[in-house]
């Protein structure tokens, strides 16, 4: 705040962006705030000059605009108010890429810091509950996700999930130009969904839901830029039998991707427990990599032969790996023959409830 700089903070709808600006900015009163979803600010906005700016803007300190990937070429507006109100402390947050909604894309490098914000983080719950309990509420967390109106409304999960999937999921991702069929990316996001912890194909997926893989991969990339899912490619680099060109798609909160199946019954009920454990963590562990400003490298690992190692951490020449069990009784597992004579330096733990602060903490 206050260095000259745009302050973009970006995050799925719902995950408490607004609330933290609020709180943020709690007893200032030279604040102007601006509502992309608004149709009067989106037109106020589409036709701007700096002259209309100012004012507008008028002896504000601060201008905030809420949901800005809703504004046509929000780039240039940036870059405008930017450029010629310099005293001006702008703050904006989209629920999606901003890249998505540019017809005339404006780059502001060198001009922004870019933050991102996720549902409440396992790191963030511990603050808040302490180690002990927050791994007591592990199964609920695997079920409800961890979505702020989620875990602030105890016994109302279920209702709150419904709204967020059936009135905020969508909401941005239909109004984009290259999204053409609703029921196609509804269909597209229940088969990622039912395939957390597998490798995705893009041309099986294609021919399951009836669309070409250029557009699975496409909506894909929508869907990562719109912050519900997110991609962890195969780790290769010494063996000829690695998949190279592979990938995992994983979801930022298990309660939404169990809303969108319909499955919202209990962990011990579950067949794919172990697929939600898998999610849950690598999610966690991207959350708080992503927070601590890391420049690690994550991945995960497979051969030809099956053989397979669920994540992967490469950081300052240092690789971790990872294997995840939810039943503890499988916790001993070794890494495999063919990864160690690969990869001699490169360390092996097993997490499970019992160590998860071993990997998220």
């Amino acid at each position: 705040m206050g260095k000259g700089k745009v302050i973009t903070i970006m995050g799925a709808r719902q995950v408490g962006k607004s609330t933290f600006i609020n709180q943020l900015l709690e007893g200032k009163d030279d604040v102007l705030w601006l509502n992309g979803d608004d149709s009067d600010v989106r037109l106020l906005l589409s036709d701007m000059s700096s002259t209309r700016l100012r004012s507008i803007i008028g002896n504000n300190k601060c201008v905030v605009i809420d949901e800005a990937q809703r504004v046509t070429n929000i780039g240039l507006v940036l870059k405008l108010i930017s450029d010629q109100i310099p005293n001006v402390q702008l703050i904006a947050t989209g629920s999606s890429s901003f890249e998505l909604a540019n017809r005339v894309n404006e780059p502001l490098t060198g001009r922004k810091r870019e933050y991102k914000m996720f549902p409440f983080s396992f790191k963030e719950m511990v603050d808040c509950n302490g180690l002990l309990d927050e791994t007591r509420l592990l199964p609920h967390r695997l079920v409800y996700g961890y979505y702020p109106e989620v875990v602030t409304s105890p016994g109302e999960e279920k209702l709150v999930l419904k709204e967020l999937v059936d009135s905020y999921l969508y909401r941005d991702m239909l109004s984009f130009d290259r999204i053409k069929h609703a029921d196609s990316l509804h269909r597209l996001l229940k088969a990622l969904a039912l395939q957390i912890g597998c490798q995705i194909s893009y041309n099986e997926i294609a021919n399951l839901i009836g669309i070409n893989a250029k557009t699975v991969e496409r909506y894909i990339d929508i869907l990562e830029q719109c912050f519900i899912v997110f991609r962890l490619n195969s780790y290769a680099k010494n063996l000829r039998n690695e998949l190279k060109a592979s990938r995992k798609i994983y979801f930022w909160d298990l309660g939404i991707r169990n809303a969108i199946i319909g499955n919202l019954s209990q962990v011990e009920n579950r067949a794919d427990v172990g697929e939600l454990w898998e999610n849950f963590l690598v999610s966690e562990k991207m959350k708080a990599l992503t927070y601590s400003n890391s420049f690690a490298q994550t991945y995960f690992w497979r051969t030809k032969q099956q053989q397979e190692i669920d994540f992967l951490q490469e950081e300052d020449g240092m690789l971790q790996t990872f294997e995840f069990k939810w039943n503890e009784k499988k916790a001993k597992t070794k890494q495999p023959e063919t990864f160690k004579k690969a990869y001699p330096d490169a360390t092996y733990k097993v997490i499970t409830p019992k160590n998860v602060e071993e990997f998220l903490l």
